[in-house]
């Protein structure tokens, strides 16, 4: 919850509660606005927040709350655990539904059976009506509570639709169980309706869990960014360790970081060394050496040394707060999820209820003697065939077959709105590190005065005691050699150089050129030009030497994947311009850029420059899907219209992402955009159809061909028809699933 005050305004944002369309956030929008002492609101609807600027003296959270409640939605205004309390006001939401129709499915099917099979047999009536009753007002309540609430502020929604329809086909079912007479004095039958009014709950149930299954499912990537930053420190009080809460540490404190610690929050370094690993920061997997005076940060993880830092910035001031602050930002700045069927909703529930009741008086009106039964039977057979059954699943039924699609192919795709933006994707943002490359430094190349194994054993004894994150790359380059075990007799580490060791009364060196040049060890010109080459290529070059001589150079560099090349060729064939952004030096990332044939690249990026860059582009009018795997990228992937995670990146990339490739080949990338395309074509002939029926059927309904032909709609089948409307659009869904990506 944030909270910015600016003469005596205060600007609230808390999570909202029972929304289940895009109609609900509009009203919750309203009824925000119109509270007395609110000067303005908006409504997220797909982070299911609510931003509102009051005057404090005027209207409380409180107020808010309550004004909320009173239209059927609530907020969670208390300012402890909020995620914690909104994941369990969605869990609680999700299983009152899976309760809902997992109940109306089992009570309908008898009811449905009675209802075609058995509709003249009377004691059938009497088995539906109370089958009907508790399907409707238990696991369909919520439909006439919302209706109601909705009607007492002069709204309508969905739920308004639907208990409207099944509300007054019940209630003439009811009448005509008890009162069949009043018809069949009227030369009519005394129809019940009970199957159709059941089965209109059942479906629409069934489209509400498939959008729940998906709200249910998405992690918080906040709630893991906070769980970045430990909940207890060590700090220094007159040389004594003290371990307190980290909402306890001031500006100032002296902070002991041991091996492997988490590093609280951010300050100078005072005493010791280490590495610390900054690529959730950074991206670069590559450790940083930390020495006194030089800057740590709060997440990072410490490696194998120890140190003290002087807190300089805590709470929110640190980097990894501001970082959290900026994905909630991002996350709440996107326009909220408008699903087509959503924004039509708003017009076409009064519509429908406007043409029900228009058919009921044309029937008063150039009807026969019969006007009154056959007017009320007609605008009941509109609101039954307009029931939006049809548009209520025609998104999640084409969205959850796109998703099974995608997890075949090993993508994770967390909801709608990406797939729908990820085929209108015209620009395309790669992170180097982890994405395009592997993400982890490896010996590339090796270059030897005299290639021995008995040098290999000692570089090997050497670099296993060494604590340089590059050690390890030497170790894994030649742990296959099966080589013979050395004896090393002395160890020293050269802060910013390398390290020094002795085997066999022979001193020998592992490091960089400042190390060998203080040395006085001579290199050879061609070594010099070998090594020029492989820095121009990218990589970092490690010298082993004895006092003498150089023995060898290493080429260590992040790996490009094996199909990043031909990737990145097919997004470009799709007519999507790719841009390579990165934290790593220039001379770096051209090089993987040439390779690659990236023409865009941004290099030396701090996270923040990432997220900036993303919305200069989308200030130009592109829209633009980025691709990530470090917490550096969450703040750009939050950012982006299509934000898309490796599938071996960390776990806040991944939230953040609307889509995740699961593993790290990059020929998915192509496939996703895809499958985008295939989803939303889907979608939109689902929704042609579902209009397209209750552009038919609600004329047919009203009893538009009744002057010409005698042809009069039975309420019976119309709730067949909508039905069939229902599973006609889940049939077209699921030809997704035989289409190849």
């Amino acid at each position: 919850m944030s909270d910015k005050v600016e003469s005596g305004i205060v600007k609230k944002t808390f999570p909202i509660t029972g929304m289940s369309c895009a109609a609900c956030a509009s009203s919750v929008g309203a009824t925000l606005k119109s509270t007395k002492g609110v000067q303005d609101a908006d409504v997220n609807f797909a982070t299911h927040t609510a931003w509102a600027t009051f005057n404090p003296d005027e209207v409380s959270l409180e107020d808010l709350k309550m004004a909320l409640q009173g239209v059927g939605y609530d907020a969670i205004i208390e300012e402890e655990n909020v995620a914690e309390k909104q994941e369990e006001a969605q869990m609680a939401q999700f299983l009152k539904i899976r309760k809902s129709l997992i109940g109306s499915a089992i009570l309908s099917i008898p009811v449905f059976i009675i209802g075609m099979f058995f509709m003249d047999w009377e004691v059938g009536h009497y088995i539906s009506l109370p089958l009907s009753a508790i399907v409707l007002f238990y696991f369909g309540g919520h439909f006439f509570t919302g209706a109601w609430k909705q009607a007492n502020n002069g709204k309508a929604n969905m739920d308004t639709l639907v208990a409207l329809s099944t509300g007054i086909a019940f209630l003439l079912s009811v009448f005509n169980t008890f009162y069949p007479e009043f018809w069949l004095q009227r030369g009519l039958e005394a129809h019940v309706y009970y199957e159709a009014a059941v089965v209109i709950i059942t479906f629409i149930s069934l489209g509400k869990y498939l959008e729940e299954k998906a709200k249910t499912n998405t992690s918080s990537a906040l709630k893991k960014l906070i769980g970045l930053q430990p909940k207890t420190l060590i700090v220094l009080v007159n040389g004594k360790e003290e371990e307190i809460p980290i909402n306890a540490v001031k500006e100032g404190f002296e902070i002991l970081v041991k091996p492997g610690d988490k590093i609280p929050v951010d300050g100078l370094v005072v005493s010791g060394d280490s590495y610390v690993n900054e690529s959730m920061i950074t991206g670069e997997p590559v450790p940083v050496q930390k020495i006194e005076g030089t800057k740590v940060f709060a997440g990072t993880i410490n490696q194998k040394g120890s140190f003290s830092f002087k807190a300089e910035k805590v709470g929110g001031d640190t980097l990894l707060a501001s970082i959290i602050e900026r994905v909630k930002e991002a996350q709440g700045s996107k326009a909220p999820v408008q699903k087509l069927v959503d924004k039509i909703a708003g017009i076409f529930v009064p519509v429908v209820i406007g043409i029900a009741i228009l058919t009921f008086i044309l029937w008063q009106i150039f009807g026969d003697d019969n006007a009154l039964t056959q007017g009320m039977l007609s605008a009941i057979t509109v609101l039954v065939i307009a029931c939006p059954c049809a548009l209520g699943l025609a998104t999640p039924t084409a969205i959850m077959v796109g998703v099974g699609k995608g997890a075949e192919n090993n993508m994770l795709i967390r909801d709608a709105e990406s797939l729908e933006k990820a085929y209108q994707a015209d620009t395309i943002i790669l992170d180097k590190t982890g994405t395009i490359t592997e993400g982890q430094p490896s010996v590339v190349n090796q270059h030897w005065l005299l290639e021995d194994d008995k040098l290999k054993s000692i570089l090997c004894e050497i670099e296993a005691k060494s604590e340089h994150p590059l050690a390890d790359a030497v170790l894994n380059k030649f742990k296959s050699d099966n080589l013979s075990d050395v004896q090393i007799d002395s160890f020293e580490s050269i802060t910013g150089r390398g390290v020094k060791a002795k085997s066999e009364e022979l001193n020998y060196f592992v490091g960089n050129i400042a190390l060998i040049r203080a040395q006085r060890i001579v290199v050879e010109a061609e070594m010099l030009k070998v090594a020029d080459e492989w820095e121009t290529d990218g990589q970092t070059v490690i010298y082993f030497a004895d006092e003498h001589h150089i023995l060898a150079i290493l080429g260590i560099a992040d790996k490009i994947k094996e199909f990043a090349e031909i990737s990145i060729l097919q997004l470009q064939d799709r007519g999507m311009e790719v841009y390579m952004l990165t934290g790593d030096a220039e001379k770096t990332a051209m090089a993987v850029a040439n390779a690659v044939g990236i023409k865009h690249v941004k290099a030396n990026l701090m996270p923040a420059d990432k997220s900036n860059f993303v919305k200069e582009l989308q200030a130009k009018g592109k829209v633009v899907a980025m691709v990530g795997d470090g917490i550096n990228d969450s703040e750009a992937l939050a950012q982006a219209d299509v934000s898309i995670a490796m599938g071996k990146g960390s776990d806040i990339a991944i939230d953040v992402a609307k889509m995740t490739l699961i593993g790290s080949d990059l020929q998915n990338l192509p496939k996703a955009f895809h499958l985008s395309q295939l989803t939303i074509r889907g979608i939109k002939q689902n929704l042609f159809w579902a209009f397209i029926y209750n552009i038919i059927g609600i004329p047919l309904a009203a009893g538009l061909l009744y002057p010409f032909t005698g042809f009069l709609l039975n309420p019976m089948i119309a709730g067949a028809a909508m039905a069939f409307s229902s599973v006609s659009v889940v049939l077209n869904s699921l030809r997704l699933k035989s289409m190849k990506l």
